[in-house]
């Protein structure tokens, strides 16, 4: 009767089942960080009262940069540039809540 184990053979196994555990490891990292982004997306958008859609947050994004530009205009003594992004982040950002 014939062995059917040799020693490339265990070699061959042993890295197969190796390299099985890491990719499982990797697969499980990933899942639990892609879990965690959409899980706090999900949180964002319900405490805002906005959709959890790409083109919501893409609005947050916009109507955010508004207000921070808004912000940097009028420490530079810009009043009315910074009053204009200030009423243009306020308006977007009150348009997109409900």
């Amino acid at each position: 009767m014939q062995d059917d184990t040799s020693f490339f053979g265990d070699i061959g196994g042993a890295l197969g089942t190796a390299l099985r555990h890491v990719v499982e490891a990797v697969g499980y990292i990933w899942h639990n960080f892609f879990g965690a982004i959409d899980d706090f997306f999900k949180g964002l958008t319900t405490s805002l009262g906005i959709n959890p859609s790409f083109f919501s947050l893409a609005l947050l994004v916009i109507g955010l940069l508004f207000l921070y530009g808004a912000l940097r205009a009028l420490l530079r003594g810009a009043i009315i540039g910074g009053a204009i992004r200030l009423a243009l982040g306020a308006l977007l950002l009150s348009w997109l809540m409900h």
